[in-house]
């Protein structure tokens, strides 16, 4: 029964995966789009970790996770006689189809071999398997999702090296020592899942110095290569032996020196220490949270979860997917209820929990920024794009189309300075734009894209001319849900949920403006 159960939730982790959400827009700027730009000669936005004085991100780890699959995808692409790029979306699936594969095998191998016992793994990889954090966050291109797998093998090879004669821990040494350094390249926080798991090796280490110096090699020989290639892609100019000398980019460094200063933390929202224990932990695991306080199991999964809590609650900007490591570790540290009642109630409880924010965060979470992009791409007249109340776009994702196609990301701008910003980007409305597609033969055009929640917009969107402005409705997409547009206080409880979900949807409009020296010939 169990394994048929396993089964089906592998096949729910994959349809996640093959679903358009859009958790945040990290999962497409700090890594997709940064290696398609090297790889393809898709146009690409770097943000602001890439592009400041001190960058902050590395791209050794991403070279291995995104370039090889890439660049294996071009080969078989070039391989079959196809002209040009690979289009960007077949890229962007074949990432999440990885994404899906990579966790799959990955993490649920990596539970197998931390609990011994054949009962408690089956309720372990079930609990894992279960979660809407594997389905969603664990299938999309996060650097947090990379973190989880590696700290779940790391404390693979730690078991592995305490547990296993001498001589046959020098080859796991090795490993651990490439995939520590790979991890602390991938995010700085990484370290603090080990700290309490990491004491067990230091006695053992100073039994077996082989094994010591095998780590250390190949840490440090890792260290090397991701800090020449971090160099590398940071100077504009060839690198030469005296630039990894004199003028190496040390990218954890950068991201530390930069996390540790308040006023850095303060542009991306300060948060209570108790943030991840009392709002982002019970968010990620639901009723698992009750487990954790109630039912635990000790083991080193639950320590590393435990070190990773404590050090990451030290910082003032907490964000719930900077836990995605201790999702695992909890879920496998964890007991039943002893009343079967008690399990039954917890069980549907469970299921009720994961079912809704499975299809909220795997679904309907910004569900429309990918297929709106996609739609964009298409339109031969587009050439500005305004993105109103929704995450940032990738624009890796407009097939080249962004070399005429300027994508603005408003935010939240005020609705007054947003019809500013219309009227000076529209084009002229023409007879042509009032016909059935007949404005794609236009040389110019400027779209907007905003939720259909916005409901500030519908006095605009239901005229026509008003303030010189005709919005013309070209795509909808229901599957939408923007979160950000929540305001209990403003609206209520009830007008707030009313709005936002009953008017869930992403809307595209083709906006023009009244021309004044043209109206004549438009008689």
């Amino acid at each position: 029964m169990w394994r048929r159960t396993y089964l089906f939730l592998v096949l729910v982790r994959l349809w996640f995966a093959l679903s358009p959400s859009y958790l945040h827009p990290d999962e497409n700027f700090q890594g997709p789009e940064v290696i398609a730009g090297q790889i393809f000669k898709y146009p690409v936005r770097h943000t602001w970790e890439f592009t400041s004085e001190n960058p902050i991100r590395s791209v050794f780890p991403l070279w291995p996770v995104y370039g090889l699959p890439m660049l294996l995808l071009r080969w078989l692409w070039i391989g079959n006689g196809n002209d040009g790029e690979i289009p960007p979306i077949a890229v962007f699936w074949t990432l999440r189809v990885l994404m899906f594969v990579v966790g799959f095998v990955l993490e649920d191998w990596a539970i197998y071999e931390l609990i011994r016992s054949p009962r408690h793994r089956r309720l372990a990889v079930l609990l894992v398997a279960s979660s809407y954090v594997t389905w969603t966050y664990q299938t999309h291109t996060f650097s947090n999702s990379i973190e989880s797998l590696v700290v779940a093998w790391c404390l693979v090879l730690i078991e592995r090296i305490v547990g296993s004669p001498q001589e046959s821990t020098v080859l796991a040494s090795t490993v651990l020592g490439v995939v520590a350094v790979f991890g602390v390249f991938n995010r700085i926080t990484f370290p603090a899942f080990l700290l309490i798991p990491g004491l067990r090796l230091l006695p053992y280490y100073f039994k077996n110095p082989l094994s010591f110096l095998a780590i250390v090699t190949a840490g440090l020989f890792t260290t090397g290569l991701a800090i020449a290639l971090d160099t590398a892609f940071y100077t504009p100019h060839s690198i030469t032996w005296s630039d990894l000398i004199h003028n190496p980019v040390l990218t954890p460094l950068n991201n530390l020196i930069y996390n540790l200063d308040p006023e850095n933390l303060a542009k991306h929202g300060l948060h209570p220490w108790y943030q991840h224990i009392l709002v982002n932990l019970p968010q990620l695991l639901g009723p698992g949270a009750l487990l954790l306080f109630t039912r635990p199991q000790l083991s080193l999964r639950l320590y590393s979860a435990i070190s990773g809590i404590v050090v990451l609650s030290i910082s003032q900007h907490q964000e719930a997917r900077f836990l995605l490591p201790t999702v695992p570790l909890i879920l496998s540290s964890v007991r039943l209820p002893k009343s079967e009642k008690l399990t039954r109630i917890w069980t549907v409880s469970w299921i009720i929990f994961n079912f809704i924010l499975g299809a909220l965060m795997g679904t309907y979470h910004q569900g429309g920024v990918i297929p709106a992009q996609v739609f964009l791409s298409k339109q031969p007249d587009a050439t500005q794009a305004v993105w109103w109340k929704t995450y940032s776009p990738p624009i890796w994702l407009l097939n080249g189309k962004n070399e005429v196609l300027t994508t603005k990301d408003v935010m939240g701008l005020a609705g007054d300075k947003l019809l500013a910003q219309l009227t000076e980007l529209a084009t002229c409305d023409l007879p042509a734009d009032r016909r059935s597609n007949e404005y794609l033969k236009e040389k110019k055009g400027t779209y907007l894209v905003a939720p259909l929640s916005a409901t500030w917009l519908d006095g605009y969107l239901e005229n026509k001319g008003h303030d010189g402005l005709r919005f013309r409705e070209v795509w909808r997409y229901k599957r939408h849900l923007n979160m950000d547009d929540l305001d209990f206080g403003e609206d209520g409880v009830w007008n707030t949920l009313e709005r936002v979900v009953g008017r869930r949807g992403l809307g595209i409009w083709r906006v023009t403006r009244t021309c004044p020296e043209r109206r004549g010939s438009w008689r």
